[in-house]
């Protein structure tokens, strides 16, 4: 996997119109299970930021959707979920793709789920940081979200660690975020 650039080197991107995100269809997602649950407060005041550990990181279109198919297959069918758990992923290079979406509740976050935006930088980052282009990436989908009015102005970005016993997002991206605007800690009683 390749290393990404110093910290500073990463431009927290502000103007996001047009902002692409591959679809679900483009990555060839299987329709949910049942209708999605709509988020129960927009827009959100959590952004959850995670990592797959498995699958690995993806250095190409092609292996970023052959993940995505693995995640969905493995959230439908081992874990029994709805859909794909994340509302989006980002894959190698910065490519952002499209899981639950803006409007769906997720399955990233207990007690967050109906209140967040999850999104899942594909790749283990425990040791290891991402590559330069999946942060700006993740920088563009949460202002992308802030400019849809689907994400909060004042939202509370967290690691998943911080909502649930787990390493995730690895320790190399969780102190990464600790460094980004609107980093904060879990609200005192989570429902």
């Amino acid at each position: 996997m390749a290393s990404a650039a110093p910290v500073e080197d990463v431009e927290v991107v502000t103007a996001v119109p047009p902002f692409y995100i591959m679809p679900r269809a483009d990555w060839g997602a299987r329709p949910p299970k049942d209708p999605p649950q709509p988020l129960e407060e927009v827009p959100v005041p959590f952004v959850v930021i995670h990592h797959t550990f498995k699958p690995p990181y993806c250095n190409s279109s092609e292996e970023c959707k052959e993940a995505m198919r693995w995640m969905q297959d493995f959230h439908q069918n081992d874990r029994g979920w709805n859909d794909i758990g994340y509302n989006f992923c980002v894959g190698g290079g910065g490519l952002p793709m499209e899981g639950r979406g803006w409007d769906a509740v997720g399955a990233h976050a207990p007690k967050y789920n109906t209140r967040s935006i999850g999104i899942c930088l594909i790749g283990d980052f425990r040791e290891e940081m991402p590559d330069a282009g999946m942060l700006e990436a993740t920088h563009g989908l949460i202002a992308d979200g802030v400019a849809r009015g689907k994400i909060s102005p004042s939202f509370t970005l967290l690691g998943h660690r911080q909502v649930r016993e787990t390493e995730c997002p690895g320790q190399a991206l969780f102190q990464e975020i600790q460094k980004w605007p609107h980093w904060g800690q879990p609200a005192s009683s989570s429902t």
